[in-house]
């Protein structure tokens, strides 16, 4: 998730996209996304198995930024909300 194109950025993993993702929208709870006002669902990867997606997410917080963003670039290059796309 981000900010806004090239902002902060935010990476975690869930077994519910949407229910996730709807909740760091509506800062249900206090956290991160909430301090940060990071709102934009800008890539998501699908695993098969949670523990694989756990395992992706903790490789990908230790990419340096420029690598993130080239991964969001690639696969979003308008850095549009995907969110409502999940639907």
């Amino acid at each position: 998730m981000a900010s806004q194109r090239n902002g902060t950025l935010y990476v975690g993993s869930t077994t519910d996209l949407l229910k996730r993702v709807w909740e760091h929208k509506n800062n249900v709870v206090h956290s991160f996304t909430k301090k940060y006002n990071v709102h934009n669902l800008v890539y998501y990867e699908v695993h098969e198995l949670y523990v694989e997606a756990a395992k992706r997410e903790k490789r990908f917080k230790n990419w340096c930024r420029e690598w993130k963003l080239n991964l969001i670039e690639e696969f979003n290059p308008t850095w549009r909300d995907l969110y409502k796309e999940l639907f």
